[in-house]
């Protein structure tokens, strides 16, 4: 009688954050033990630098919440919906259906990751529902990996974790580099020009992948709509007025802190205006609430993980395992070819803390460590950080997981156009991070 054969399962995000503690309180207890100190004795101390360090990262956990689940609450608004009708009856042919989908998504995502996560996934939808309800060819599954582009991008966009967190006073690497501001990160030349060519190169490859031969092939689940709106309430207008409120609050800070250029951008801003948005674009607050309900069970990994990369974050920083990593990269490179290791080390270290915010408490200090030590530009290796983390976004399913529960396409149809856009995205990158230094 044949076996019956194992199913083999990926351990899920939250699985992978326990092995990283428990593989870090092991590393650093070996490797920071000092002689004739007992294995025991210094394990037990790791621990409590674990302990101490649990909850270090609650208010950025708070910050990641919020930039997620707002821009899911404004990405399934009634107007977002209108306009993502109107978006998808522009798409008349495949190389439309699929160009239409990944710019817009884009966009989204380089103005906030939620926003473009849950847009391309609505938008890439509709534009399959439409091609499906009148027999159009569209090759649905690059449409659909079309609408996951915004990851791409977003973590050099006005959602990058890193680059928002060390704007705002009292980051929790406040001591080491102080206050970085977004016009050395976000809206430097380095950032714009790396951007600018990654989404034109994406553009190429998205046309190129449009023209290629494909079998139309639709998912069952297109043949029935599957439009999510909160409509209008009895609550009139209430969310208007206030939202309203709060955004012209947000940009009031333009012409009052002309002072310090943009210095006030930072991740509590622009959850403040994110939230007076979302306010304005469900017009009443019980439409507004529901869709924060509906968004909620996204940002459950943040939730989760958080906690655990913080006690990371405690154990290489107290148990002083992160001067040796950083010492370390020193040793094994330049000035010239340590910017390539930060870009595809943190593409690695991505498959396994698929969590920009969380990557960054725990790479941002090994980073910002070495780079000191080789006067490197701190805020050109934050965004290098950055890249690396977005890059492997395409090969790593855990925020593709609402895009395929929108669009009903299997993961391996998927990846099998994501791992183009990762290979476009690594060259671009890389060459680009290389010929900075």
């Amino acid at each position: 009688m044949p076996q019956q054969k194992k199913n083999i399962s990926f351990p899920s995000p939250f699985e992978i954050a326990i092995g990283l503690t428990v593989i870090s309180i092991i590393w650093a207890s070996f490797a920071t033990l000092d002689t004739g100190e007992k294995v025991l004795g210094r394990t037990w101390e790791v621990l409590g630098f674990w302990k101490d360090g649990f909850w270090g990262l609650l208010e950025f956990t708070m910050q990641m919440v919020l930039i997620l689940v707002l821009g899911h609450a404004i990405a399934i608004s009634k107007p977002v919906n209108r306009m993502l009708n109107k978006i998808a009856n522009l798409a008349k042919t495949n190389t439309q259906a699929v160009m239409i989908t990944g710019i817009s998504t884009m966009v989204a995502g380089f103005l906030n990751w939620g926003f473009g996560l849950i847009l391309g996934a609505i938008l890439a939808r509709k534009i399959g529902e439409e091609a499906h309800a009148n027999r159009k060819p569209v090759n649905y599954s690059l449409v659909a990996a079309s609408g996951y582009l915004g990851m791409l991008i977003w973590h050099g966009g006005f959602s990058g974790s890193a680059p928002l967190k060390v704007a705002e006073p009292q980051h929790f690497l406040m001591d080491k580099i102080g206050i970085i501001p977004i016009e050395a990160t976000l809206l430097s030349g380095f950032n714009l020009k790396i951007n600018l060519i990654l989404f034109l190169a994406i553009g190429v490859t998205l046309f190129a992948l449009s023209k290629v031969h494909f079998k139309t092939n639709f998912p069952p689940e297109l043949s029935k709509k599957n439009k999510k709106v909160f409509q209008k309430s009895s609550s009139g207008f209430s969310g208007i007025i206030v939202g309203g409120i709060m955004v012209v609050l947000a940009l009031s800070e333009i012409w009052f802190q002309t002072g310090q250029g943009l210095g006030f951008v930072h991740l509590n801003y622009i959850n403040f205006l994110l939230f007076g948005l979302a306010l304005v674009f469900h017009i009443n607050l019980s439409s507004f609430v529901k869709a924060i309900k509906n968004a909620i069970a996204g940002a459950s990994g943040i939730i989760l993980q958080f906690p655990f990369y913080a006690a990371i974050l405690g154990v290489l920083k107290e148990s002083g395992l992160l001067v040796l990593v950083a010492d370390f990269f020193v040793k094994i490179s330049s000035p010239v070819s340590f910017p390539l290791y930060a870009l595809f080390s943190a593409g690695l270290i991505n498959l396994f803390v698929p969590s920009g915010g969380g990557q960054w408490a725990v790479q941002g200090p090994v980073i910002i460590e070495a780079a000191q030590k080789m006067n490197l530009s701190i805020p050109q290796m934050i965004m290098i950080m950055a890249y690396g983390d977005q890059l492997t976004n395409m090969l790593q399913p855990f925020w593709a997981l609402p895009l395929l529960a929108i669009t009903g396409v299997a993961p391996k149809e998927l990846l099998k156009y994501t791992f183009y856009f990762f290979m476009v995205g690594g060259i671009v990158l890389g060459i680009g991070v290389y010929l900075a230094f």
